[in-house]
């Protein structure tokens, strides 16, 4: 089941489901609006090394250009890190699915198919693809839509991997 704006509030009001900041304008019908952060990570052009995720001691510098500032320009058809201002904890019995803002979408924006899992706590580092022409992005404008699903039970296994507690914008880890 999809949560409604009620729902939200009351795990919010619960404390099982904390989002922080949590701005005025976060919670909207049936989800999240998340704002962008500071920072973006672009990938850089070239040959230089296979980026092999098993390959341990690989160092994600070499493969990412970090920026900061107020606003960026996405180029054509570049391949970027982005992250949400907001710090989720999600409880066990909730997850999410992320979503582009339409405004966004109808900009040639593309993000993947991205799921928050029962159990994660930390910011959210989000992969994006530019669109056919440059596309100028805001730190801290709404940017990404959260939409929470019930689970049929609290899951047994929480989030636990190597992004949990991930603070900012955080590069691949690779170990």
């Amino acid at each position: 089941m999809i949560l409604s704006d009620r729902e939200i509030e009351k795990y919010i009001r619960r404390g099982l489901l904390i989002i922080d900041p949590l701005k005025e304008d976060t919670i909207r019908e049936n989800g999240v609006d998340l704002h962008l952060g500071n920072k973006i990570a672009r990938l850089k052009q070239g040959k230089r090394k296979i980026l092999d995720p098993r390959m341990g001691g690989l160092k994600p510098e070499e493969f990412y250009v970090v920026e900061s500032g107020k606003e960026f320009i996405l180029k054509p058809y570049e391949k970027a890190l982005v992250y949400t201002l907001e710090c989720l904890e999600m409880p066990l019995d909730l997850m999410g699915f992320v979503e582009l803002r339409s405004t966004y979408a109808r900009c040639g924006l593309t993000i993947p198919p991205t799921v928050v899992d029962g159990g994660f706590k930390g910011n959210l580092t989000l992969g994006i693809s530019g669109s056919s022409f440059p596309v100028k992005l805001y730190a801290g404008e709404r940017f990404i839509h959260l939409v929470f699903a019930r689970l049929t039970s609290k899951v047994k296994k929480p989030y636990s991997g190597k992004y949990q507690k991930q603070k900012g914008l955080t590069l691949p880890r690779f170990d």
